[in-house]
């Protein structure tokens, strides 16, 4: 059997229906051709009763001299019923005009007999001095019996393949919500937990459909308590790392011994490693869970640049190279989102490219957005890992793991495909990283 339910039940009943409707049909055409067999009888039994008084007012009216006589025939035509009038001796006294003398059997008595070819009615007059006997052709009644089957199986080859196509027609439209459920749940995202409708679902599959919405409920529970864990806890940790990290600097500011000094500032770099794996914390969780996109677009060339002095001014001059269009980049991209990507993708080429060289960055008119860094080529079985949490590149060892793990949850959720290239493209080294960015419906980039 297939393994679509649609197909099974069209096939099912298309079986049940032909099987039927079959045996439906050959019972009509046996029932049929009895009744056939009876009417042709009686009309055998007719047509001797009706010729019996002429043929014997033909016998008695004529001379004896030439007792057999064959009657001539009017006009050309098929004669299925053929009789013989014979006497008491046997002799032939009359024959129809194509009557083949030696089909008739000897006579056996009045009432019906059966040759290998031929149907018999045997009728009497005089006491049995005039015998008459109609004989009719076997091939013709079983002729018009193979007529009637097919007069009622030729109508199946053109009714039951309609049938079966209204069958299939039936049951489609029948799981017609079952599909449209399950196209639902096919074409939802990774991230999307909500309810399914299940309002015009089959009683039958009503239960199922339920069953799978409260599947959904607990897990978006289980990830939303996940997601404000970890976010309330990276919240909750900033007040005690910021005071612990002025508590690290005030020792260090007076103490005048060296080991100390020395100690107190592993401290506060341990701190601030702390700090940053908090704040990446804190912006995974809104990567996976917060609303990335707004009701109302802007233009992400302001954010980009906002962004870009903010880093240059850390990174030092010259480190990081902006590229953007002369044209508005009109996004409904939320501008906080596009921040928290535009970061991570920043930081992580000024943690891991070459200290020498300018991170390239670039935001095109259709909203392409690319950053690059010089460096040594990354391996293409570490390349595939990288977007994994915790997952390091092994170059630096103060990355928390989780920049690009933030970008990929964000494209995820945007539809979009994070690309990881290593060498640049067109170049022998370096990493790029790059990612297609929604436009705004009204964005003539877009169209």
């Amino acid at each position: 059997m297939p393994r679509s339910l649609q197909q099974r039940l069209a096939l099912s009943l298309g079986l049940l229906l032909t099987v039927l409707w079959l045996g439906a049909a050959s019972l009509t055409a046996v029932r049929a051709r009895q009744s056939i067999e009876d009417v042709f009888d009686s009309a055998l039994q007719e047509t001797a009763q009706r010729i019996l008084p002429l043929a014997v007012a033909e016998v008695l009216g004529r001379d004896e001299t030439d007792p057999t006589q064959r009657l001539a025939e009017i006009r050309e035509h098929d004669e299925f019923l053929t009789y013989a009038v014979r006497d008491a001796r046997g002799r032939l006294l009359l024959l129809s005009h194509d009557a083949d003398p030696a089909i008739f059997p000897p006579w056996r008595g009045a009432g019906f007999s059966q040759s290998a070819t031929h149907r018999f009615y045997s009728e009497e007059a005089l006491q049995g001095s005039v015998r008459l006997t109609v004989a009719e052709p076997l091939a013709h009644r079983t002729a018009m019996g193979r007529e009637l089957q097919m007069g009622l199986g030729l109508p199946l080859l053109i009714v039951l393949p309609v049938a079966l196509g209204a069958i299939v027609l039936a049951v489609r439209a029948s799981l017609a919500p079952l599909r449209r459920f399950r196209e639902g749940l096919a074409a939802r995202g990774a991230r999307d937990l909500s309810r399914v409708p299940v309002d015009d679902l089959p009683a039958e599959v009503a239960p199922v459909a339920e069953t799978v919405n409260g599947l959904l409920a607990r897990l978006a529970a289980a990830f939303e308590a996940e997601r404000s864990f970890a976010a309330n806890a990276a919240h909750e940790l900033r007040t005690p790392l910021a005071g612990a990290i002025a508590q690290a600097q005030r020792l260090q500011a007076e103490t005048r011994d060296a080991a100390a000094q020395a100690r107190a500032a592993d401290i506060e770099a341990t701190l601030k490693r702390l700090t940053r794996l908090s704040e990446r914390l804190m912006q995974l969780a809104r990567a996976e869970g917060g609303r990335l996109r707004l009701d109302h677009p802007s233009d992400l060339r302001r954010v980009a640049r906002i962004l870009t002095d903010e880093l240059s001014r850390l990174a030092g001059a010259g480190r990081l190279a902006l590229t953007v269009p002369a044209e508005p980049v009109m996004s409904d991209l939320d501008p906080d989102v596009f921040a928290i990507l535009l970061r991570n993708l920043v930081e992580n080429a000024l943690r891991h490219g070459a200290p020498d060289a300018p991170v390239e960055i670039a935001l095109t008119r259709e909203g392409g957005l690319s950053v690059a860094n010089e460096g040594p080529v990354v391996q293409r079985e570490v390349l595939s890992h990288l977007v994994e949490r915790f997952e390091r590149a092994g170059a630096s060892s103060d990355g928390s793991g989780l920049g690009l793990a933030i970008v990929q949850a964000i494209a995820q959720r945007l539809d979009a495909a994070l690309v990881l290239q290593s060498p640049r493209p067109g170049q022998a080294t370096g990493f790029a990283a790059s990612l297609a960015l929604p436009l705004s419906p009204g964005d003539p980039a877009k169209g």
